[in-house]
């Protein structure tokens, strides 16, 4: 086994759950405490536009898609894993579904009144199981676990019509290192038109590891802020930070129908894939380069000089994000395609070699490390 795959198998989580003895809150409520949907002013964003017909891929432990808060909302997906937890079980879902609700959850109720709502609620979610809870009794086993999930992973994605794929996850442990085949796919991806997102890690105490799949090129790579907009001490402070979310105190929806407020880069790295979800779906035709550019112009509080390791160009602010992407120019018309190959009918003729097609490179290594944990349980609906 490769130091990575003991580094994956000792860290494949640290979603942490602890249940407070107080009087549940009501359902209705959990919105007031939603603060991060106040502090990217995405009541503004939605004058535009809620996500509608645009694809989040969310690789991590599954998605609960019975859960009330993302009800026609998750497509058939993709498990890699192949054991562990399943449906219905404590260690199934909870982190995934967690990152689901911050991207496009919904609510639900009277007129969706209640639960949590995610930043594009009327985004799709496409499920892609990479990685095992933290709780699963399986983790002892992940040993066995096949090495390429993660890369595989995003090209299934890519090649399933995923516009954004968030990547709540990483290994950011002593051994942390870069994966050819995770490099790869993540190319594979950017080339096909996805947006590709990372949590930038939470080793902000303990020796800034570089995180990956946070620090390959392309990906933006998010850092997380309290509601103060203050960096989180636990996020990681590196070269690749591309912009900050919210990651403190966050709002999560879990498969036993309660709700927790977590923290982590985790969640942070949500809130940015459901407002790159806003720009594909105002402005269908941005490249993953151009998203990156609108998030950085348009982020709010930037630090001295543009830019920092702690928190990259900034906060992001999805309502300026789709003012600035509108306001960019119609895409251009596609060159008109020639008539003849190689010169016309009296020029050479074109050799195979010449439309030999270069099958993309395979990567190689497994699904990281969960980067939210959880404390906190905010309401719990009776079930029936």
């Amino acid at each position: 086994m490769t130091a990575r795959r003991r580094a994956l198998a000792a860290l494949a989580g640290t979603l942490a759950v602890a249940v407070l003895a107080a009087p549940p809150a009501r359902a209705d409520a959990i919105r007031t405490q939603e603060w991060a949907l106040d502090s990217l002013r995405v009541q503004d964003a939605w004058r535009t536009t809620k996500g509608a017909g645009i694809t989040v891929a969310v690789l991590d432990t599954g998605v609960d898609e019975t859960h009330p808060d993302l009800r026609g909302r998750v497509l058939p997906g993709k498990d890699l894993v192949g054991f562990g937890a399943e449906p219905g079980e404590r260690a199934w879902a909870r982190h995934g579904t967690a990152m689901a609700g911050i991207i496009a959850g919904r609510g639900h109720g009277d007129g969706d009144a209640d639960g949590v709502v995610g930043v594009a609620p009327q985004a799709r979610i496409l499920p892609v199981r990479v990685i095992l809870e933290d709780g699963d009794p399986a983790r002892s086993r992940a040993r066995g676990a096949r090495g390429s999930a993660l890369a595989d992973g995003i090209r299934w994605a890519a090649d399933h019509g995923a516009d954004v794929i968030n990547l709540s996850l990483g290994d950011d442990s002593d051994t942390a290192h870069p994966e050819p085949r995770e490099d790869a796919a993540v190319q594979y991806a950017l080339r096909k038109g996805a947006v590709v997102v990372a949590s930038a890690g939470n080793g902000g105490e303990n020796g800034d590891h570089v995180s990956y799949p946070a620090a390959y090129p392309g990906v933006i790579a998010v850092a997380a802020v309290d509601r103060y907009g203050n960096r989180a001490p636990f996020s990681t402070r590196r070269w690749y930070a591309t912009v900050s979310a919210p990651g403190v105190d966050v709002v999560i929806a879990d498969p036993d129908r309660r709700y927790y407020e977590g923290w982590g880069t985790s969640a942070a790295a949500a809130f940015v894939s459901g407002t790159a979800a806003l720009l594909k779906a105002a402005r269908p035709g941005l490249t993953a380069a151009q998203v990156r550019r609108v998030l950085t112009a348009t982020a709010k509080d930037a630090p001295d000089g543009g830019r920092s390791d702690d928190l990259g160009a900034g906060l992001i602010d999805p309502a300026a994000a789709l003012a600035r992407a509108r306001a960019l120019p119609a895409d251009p018309p596609p060159p008109p395609a020639p008539r003849y190959f190689a010169g016309g009918p009296h020029g050479p003729r074109p050799t195979a070699s010449a439309f030999r097609l270069t099958p993309p490179a395979l990567g190689a290594g497994a699904a990281g490390v969960l980067l939210l944990a959880a404390a906190g349980v905010l309401w719990r609906r009776r079930r029936s």
